[in-house]
């Protein structure tokens, strides 16, 4: 105690948490949904269980991270224009809390999944990362993802930008059945 006394007390550098991110690694999704894909390991895919719930709809939970990706898939009747325009209001009602929204243009012809990526800007933005695709003709998936905190984004950023290479993984891997 004595010892520890006798230096003058030196500032220290500030320090952040380090994140300790697992190695990438997909396993495929194949149940009895009208659509398939790859998802990371480290991640689980679950039924929705909301009271609003809807068939083939679905989570991909990312427990080490406090996170979900929700999933949430409508067949198509002469009805993808309201699809499309009711995604386009969901994520205008981030604008109020928005720095920003990025749309990454999906266009994958051989498998026919197109769509748009939002990459919505803001440190409390509650998801900043939605998307929806599309065959055109009989498919709709829309995917939102949240966290099970608080936002504050500028902290969540290295492992937003994580998991959103796993979701567009997961967006190329698509196959309609």
């Amino acid at each position: 105690m004595l010892v520890s006394c006798n230096n003058p007390p030196a500032p220290r550098p500030k320090g952040y948490f380090r994140l300790a991110l697992p190695e990438k690694e997909y396993t495929h999704f194949d149940m009895n949904f009208p659509y398939a894909f790859d998802y990371p390991v480290y991640a689980s895919v679950l039924p929705n269980t909301s009271e609003m719930t809807e068939p083939w709809w679905c989570d991909v939970n990312f427990p080490g991270f406090k996170a979900k990706l929700h999933l949430s898939y409508k067949p198509i009747r002469d009805n993808l224009s309201n699809y499309i325009n009711d995604t386009h209001i969901m994520v205008s009602k981030l604008i109020p809390k928005a720095t920003g929204i990025k749309e990454d243009f999906i266009r994958d012809d051989e498998n026919k999944v197109y769509g748009i990526i939002f990459n919505i800007g803001g440190s409390g933005v509650a998801s900043t990362y939605q998307f929806f695709v599309t065959d055109s003709t009989r498919h709709f998936l829309r995917g939102a993802l949240y966290f099970n905190v608080i936002p504050n984004n500028d902290s969540l950023a290295p492992i937003i930008d994580f998991l959103k290479e796993d979701i567009q993984h997961m967006i190329s891997s698509l196959r309609w059945k």
